[in-house]
């Protein structure tokens, strides 16, 4: 299994876990319901790259790089690294390694 694929399912399971610490911590509808829609989104790309379709890798590249945005910029606008900070980290990871697997190719 390559890299890319446990890195984007890895990526969406934090993405769900993230939307529901934010709604208990901070009574957020839209955290769970973010959270929770880009992580499914996610854990669904990760099992379309198992099955073989490139476009799980394209549409997993292209959640990472808006959740990395977005946390980029909660990041710079609270300066708290919790939770911004270590998703925008973790999600920068994630990318490259999806990015290194669409350079290489299947």
């Amino acid at each position: 299994m390559e890299l890319s694929i446990i890195a984007t399912f890895a990526y969406g399971i934090l993405s769900i876990i993230g939307g529901i610490i934010g709604s208990i911590q901070a009574n957020s509808k839209i955290s769970l319901l973010s959270g929770s829609i880009s992580g499914l989104l996610l854990i669904f790309a990760a099992f379309w790259q198992l099955q073989g379709q490139t476009w799980g890798l394209l549409m997993a590249t292209f959640i990472t790089a808006v959740l990395i945005v977005f946390f980029a910029m909660r990041l710079a606008k609270t300066r708290k690294f919790m939770p911004a900070g270590l998703m925008f980290i973790l999600g920068m990871l994630a990318l490259v390694l999806m990015l290194n697997q669409l350079v290489a190719g299947r």
